[in-house]
């Protein structure tokens, strides 16, 4: 792809920097830095669409047209002129900016953004869509994909403007149309799962599923399918990218996928509604043939093998919005129940809102990252269940 070389940065969820690092790392980018908020890199259209094909971790990923002081709106728009739109926008392109200010002298949200609108109307004819139109990042679907998002972000008085490359949030992967209560994100159990180190030739095993999230996006790793596979990218339009070398990076990922699964991959759920959804999910995702799913309490699912990684992200009050603490502390400890019974040798990798709920399990955890799932602060932590001789 042609475009020259770009100053790039992924967004990621806060905690999960170093993972999308070492992803980006692992493409190529020898750059990668992570910082608050995600990791900067360097590279070229080709660069950009290796990174929104392959990274399971990150939310987005942007391009920066330019950084500038600003303190007055009328600077903020001169200024505005001047970065390079015609790289990114093309005549008559809708458009959509999103504006954060803080701790600068120019904190009206929306003059800015009236300002850079204006800065790119005359320099490209584009077409504003109304602030009234957007979608929240939670709704960020087809329709987001229909103008090139721009972020402007005011922090003392220094305006940082970036430009969207990945179009509707990289979480969505495009198999996730059946849904149980509070689904956990792609991109979060992709990680939740990259950071297990879960090794994919050994069985894993999710027996609180859900909707099926966990297990698919392990048989999405296993198989080595990337997760923009079927999605299509807003720097695709960008005048400087040739569109055209896009089949070639799909065909190239392709060559890489594997036939099946390495290894046995279950996950099991007590609501029969939680796996219809698992399984409408697993098939439109290509991985149904690589997942067994069955309705079942914890107490009856099933070992995948000797040896192996159960992964899970159960459920607690503030997320599911139902559920006392008594009744989640007896869920918990029901997994780790599972864990010494059945699980011997096994790893446990968990996503959990507070302690309290750890000691339930009766596992000696250790943390791996700290994140968000829905606003609330949660944890990623793991342990290895005790053999029998380690039981003394």
């Amino acid at each position: 792809m042609t475009g020259g070389g770009f100053d790039l940065f992924a967004i990621t969820s806060p905690g999960l920097e170093p993972l999308v690092e070492r992803e980006l790392r692992a493409l190529g980018c020898a750059d990668a830095a992570a910082l608050p908020g995600g990791v900067t890199f360097t590279g070229d259209a080709d660069t950009i669409a290796q990174a929104n094909l392959h990274l399971r971790a990150a939310s987005r990923v942007v391009a920066r047209a330019g950084a500038f002081h600003a303190r007055a709106l009328g600077e903020l728009e001169r200024r505005a002129r001047l970065l390079p739109w015609e790289r990114f926008i093309g005549r008559g392109r809708a458009i959509r900016i999103r504006a954060t200010c803080r701790k600068s002298r120019l904190y009206h949200e929306k003059a800015v953004a009236e300002r850079i609108a204006g800065a790119i109307v005359a320099a490209t004819g584009a077409e504003i869509v109304p602030s009234a139109a957007l979608p929240d990042d939670e709704a960020d679907g087809a329709a987001g994909e229909l103008a090139q998002l721009v972020l402007v972000r005011m922090l003392h008085d220094e305006c940082t403007v970036s430009i969207d490359s990945s179009g509707a949030l990289l979480h969505r992967r495009g198999y996730r149309t059946s849904t149980a209560k509070a689904p956990l994100r792609e991109t979060l159990a992709a990680a939740l799962l990259l950071l297990s180190e879960w090794p994919t030739h050994l069985p894993l095993l999710d027996p609180l599923c859900g909707s099926g999230t966990i297990p698919i996006e392990g048989a999405l790793i296993a198989r080595r399918i990337p997760p923009g596979l079927h999605r299509r990218f807003a720097f695709l339009e960008w005048p400087v990218v040739d569109a055209t070398r896009w089949p070639h990076h799909i065909a190239g990922a392709r060559e890489q996928i594997l036939p099946a699964a390495p290894a046995p991959i279950h996950g099991s759920d007590r609501d029969a509604g939680a796996i219809a959804a698992a399984l409408a999910n697993a098939e439109r995702a290509g991985v149904a043939a690589d997942i067994v799913f069955r309705r079942a309490a914890i107490s009856a699912a099933e070992p995948a093998g000797r040896g192996g990684w159960l992964v899970s992200n159960p459920p607690y009050g503030r997320r599911i919005g139902a559920g006392t603490g008594g009744d989640l502390r007896d869920l918990y400890a029901q997994l780790g129940h599972l864990a010494r019974r059945r699980l011997s040798g096994w790893h446990v990798t968990l996503l959990l809102p507070a302690a309290p709920l750890e000691r339930a399990v009766g596992l000696a955890f250790r943390e791996l990252a700290r994140t968000t799932n829905g606003g609330l602060g949660v944890r990623m932590v793991q342990a290895v269940v005790p053999g029998p001789a380690d039981d003394g």
